[in-house]
């Protein structure tokens, strides 16, 4: 985030000539009910100068230890109301979701082309429009239609993995890729290198660390740093822009042109662009404009959503199994006792594999993909347990510090699946980490394809490697302290990892494994 530390400099002098304005302006006393209790804030700059940039997570963590579970904040004009119970998350955003279901103003959002993802759309019939195309493609009931799909890809990233185990982290990426490249264009990528994966790393590289509220927030102060002409010192962030809105239009563009032409050429199979582009044809005139900006906003929210957060999560998952080699030989042995060596787990065993359950959802739990969500904002003022909440307030629902709740979650740091379970090995549907996947009107659509390709991979990979330590050149076991990356979402840099076949599994047994699903 150098950005923030070079703008924050060269805003030194325009912020004081402002000072006495927005002082004035921003410290309006009201009447009762009081403000959320909060940190100090420093005049025009609010809380924005004390925010973790990297991980604000860990700032609110330490606001909730210092001023409660409902805090209040202020970044420049922007007033920020932060949820760290899931209790409070609940009572406010899915009980009084009428009033919670908007999303904060985000400057980057027109200029970056994030446009395109409705994850990010204001509440209102542009966005009901573009949610019930994706919901009719990907809700509980028609999810279950890629079932045999994400098996398949499954296996080959088994085959990916055999063939070269060093590259652990690009087949993670290419198998969530194709699993929802599949899925919404009916497209099959490449093991490797393919295009359209390439595509999205690039938009999601610029795009996702200039979607959140805090680095957002000296954008809604100075707007005019976007106005900037590209030469002049301090418009890293205009350039920044433009690049954003190339990636991202190739990424929404092509996808679909190849889905055109494979209709065109009697070739394409079913998927959510292809029945979104039969159905454009049979639109009101008056209508076409609009059904063509959902069509875009729900296929290109499918490919992006489904690709980051799957990879996202899948690359936690293989950090775990490094770091704890004792839960891998658990769910190792529960699944050579429920499905045995010569077949590989399906969907037909998940009933029978508690176990593997409980390590996704620790995997969800112990490190958030979205440790922050998507920022909700109020519609209307409101008070809750006598604390006032103002019109068009932030409302952040702090994922990361529900999971650390230790009531809940007893040493939370810890990854430990036995949490979720009982004393019989079974399932605990209580404390489920449901929250990860955000809360009322806007919780992830596509929630139950992401699971269920998480759990064939975890099910997949555990019936046939093994994940271990990295050795050095003398067999050592080369030590290292996990780092992650920052931004909107949240997920391990690369790391040291030795992927092996399990004992008396090699390509041939892994052959004849796959071949039913072939």
């Amino acid at each position: 985030m150098s950005w923030i530390v070079d703008a924050r400099l060269g805003l030194l002098v325009p912020v004081a000539l402002i000072a006495i304005s927005l002082v004035r302006s921003l410290q309006k006393k009201r009447a009762d009910p009081p403000l959320p209790p909060g940190p100090p804030q420093l005049p025009v700059v609010g809380n924005v100068l004390s925010i973790d940039s990297k991980a604000p997570w860990n700032t609110y963590a330490a606001w909730c230890a210092d001023y409660g579970d409902l805090v209040y904040a202020r970044f420049f004009s922007q007033d920020v109301v932060i949820i760290n119970s899931e209790k409070i998350a609940k009572d406010l955003l899915d009980k009084r979701s009428n009033n919670y279901s908007d999303r904060p103003f985000l400057p980057t959002r027109i200029p970056f082309r994030w446009t395109h993802n409705f994850a990010f759309t204001p509440y209102g019939n542009e966005w009901r429009l573009a949610r019930r195309l994706f919901h009719q493609s990907f809700r509980a009931e028609a999810a279950l239609d890629f079932r045999p799909m994400q098996l398949r890809k499954a296996r080959q990233l088994l085959n990916n993995l055999t063939d070269t185990p060093q590259s652990y982290q690009a087949h993670v990426t290419t198998f969530a890729a194709s699993v929802a490249m599949s899925a919404t264009y009916d497209y099959e990528t490449a093991p490797l290198d393919d295009p359209f994966v390439g595509m999205v790393d690039r938009a999601l590289y610029l795009g996702l660390k200039f979607m959140t509220p805090e680095t957002t927030a000296i954008l809604n102060a100075f707007p005019f740093l976007l106005r900037l002409p590209t030469w002049f010192p301090g418009s890293s962030m205009k350039r920044n822009a433009l690049v954003s809105t190339q990636y991202v239009t190739e990424m929404i563009e092509s996808p679909l042109q190849y889905v055109q032409e494979s209709m065109a050429s009697g070739t394409a199979g079913p998927s959510l662009a292809s029945d979104l582009l039969k159905r454009k044809e049979q639109q009101e005139s008056d209508r076409l404009p609009e059904f063509e900006q959902a069509l875009r906003q729900a296929s290109s929210t499918a490919f992006v959503g489904g690709s980051e957060t799957t990879s996202s999560a899948l690359l936690t998952f293989i950090l775990a199994m490094v770091l704890h080699p004792h839960v891998q030989e658990r769910a190792q042995a529960e699944i050579d006792a429920v499905v045995g060596k010569d077949r590989l787990p399906d969907f037909d065993d998940q009933p029978s594999l508690p176990y593997i359950e409980a390590i996704l959802r620790e995997v969800n739990r112990w490190q958030p993909v979205l440790p922050l969500g998507v920022a909700h904002a109020a519609t209307n003022s409101d008070v809750y347990d006598g604390y006032y909440i103002p019109k068009g307030a932030a409302v952040v629902a702090n994922t990361w510090e529900m999971s650390r709740n230790e009531i809940i979650y007893p040493r939370p740091s810890e990854f430990i699946p036995e949490r979720f379970l009982d004393a019989g090995g079974q399932l605990l549907d209580a404390n489920a980490p449901t929250f990860m996947f955000g809360f009322g009107r806007r919780i992830c659509p596509g929630r139950y394809t992401a699971e269920a390709s998480i759990w064939a991979v975890i099910a997949s990979t555990l019936a046939v490697f093994e994940f271990s330590k990295a050795k050095d050149a003398q067999g050592n076991d080369i030590e290292f302290v996990p780092t992650f990356t920052s931004g909107l979402t949240r997920h391990p840099n690369p790391f040291p990892c030795r992927v092996t076949p399990r004992s008396g599994v090699n390509s041939e047994k892994l052959a004849r494994l796959m071949d039913p699903i072939a």
